[in-house]
């Protein structure tokens, strides 16, 4: 029997009524900015009501930040982070969870283990390889005398070099690797019953068939949710890109918003720069809107 409690219910909802207030206020604060003219930007105290300069300012946030080239990065990035993700995610789940190897238990907590290991903690070592993927190769030539019989015979120094910088290669790739999704994707493959497995070995159902045909369907709502997640991760991306291009032609929205600051001697256009905030925020927001249904869904649900 569930007790009605009226009035702790409605404390209850004045709580999170306050507290979602509280955490949306600076957004509104922001908005309201991005719809001033730049004459009432003084104003004190703060308008807490819109204008209607909101198109003119994103018009100028979008000239100004060269958004077209950086939408289109970031876009690319976002996207591409994404299907990687999902990819690798569920290829690495279906081994872990399908096939009998040496190791397999340990191979699965290496995996886990990376999640203490944010691109933050290892930024040296990736840009570094970034910087040359063919390093690796180079170092074991040199350790193993390769390197320095070909000079000797020859008079040549090999010397491999291909760089990843200001590349969509650079930018991605070394996002696309997910502990995460790795775990969400085997624990739902070890709820598929067994008797699905066996009737498609029956069936003669190979490996790569089951699946493309039966675990990627079942998998949709799984697949909506970890795809809602990655692409905002992949789109608020700061660090990475900041490091990995040195020009607008690959810089991302991210990046570009930072260059919209004015200086010391600049204009306090701050309705301008909070438009182009706007800008950058409108696909991550819509995304997570337009996914909630299948989000939450895949979250806590577990569809066969």
């Amino acid at each position: 029997m569930i007790e009605k409690t009226p009035i702790l219910n409605t404390v209850t909802h004045a709580i999170m009524i306050g507290g979602a207030a509280l955490m949306c206020f600076p957004i509104y604060v922001s908005f309201i900015t991005a719809t001033l003219p730049l004459e009432r930007m003084a104003e004190i105290p703060r308008p807490l009501l819109p204008s209607d300069h909101l198109l003119i300012n994103m018009a100028a946030a979008w000239e100004r930040g060269g958004f077209s080239t950086l939408y289109m990065n970031s876009l690319i990035s976002a996207v591409t982070i994404m299907v990687g993700k999902i990819v690798i995610a569920m290829i690495t789940a279906f081994s872990l969870v399908y096939f009998r190897f040496r190791f397999r238990g340990v191979a699965f907590w290496m995996i886990f283990i990376t999640l203490m290991l944010p691109l933050e903690v290892r930024i040296v070592p990736t840009y570094e390889v970034a910087s040359n993927v063919l390093l690796p190769f180079q170092k074991i030539m040199e350790w193993t005398g390769i390197v320095w019989l070909v000079k000797a015979a020859s008079g040549i120094r090999i010397d491999l070099n291909l760089s990843l910088i200001n590349t969509y290669a650079g930018l991605t790739l070394p996002l696309i690797a997910t502990a995460t999704g790795t775990f969400l994707f085997r624990q739902f493959f070890l709820t598929i019953p067994d008797e699905l497995t066996e009737a498609a070995k029956m069936d003669g159902s190979g490996a790569l068939r089951f699946l493309w045909d039966i675990l990627l369907p079942l998998s949709r709502t799984n697949i909506a949710a970890l795809a809602v997640i990655m692409f905002v991760f992949g789109w608020n991306q700061y660090l990475w890109p900041l490091l990995v291009t040195s020009g607008p032609a690959y810089r991302t929205l991210t990046i570009g918003l930072t260059f919209m600051q004015p200086g010391a001697d600049g204009a306090n256009d701050w309705n301008v720069i909070l438009a182009g905030a706007l800008l950058v925020m409108m696909p991550p927001v819509a995304v997570v809107i337009f996914a909630q249904r299948w989000f939450v869904k895949g979250l806590v649900n577990s569809e066969k």
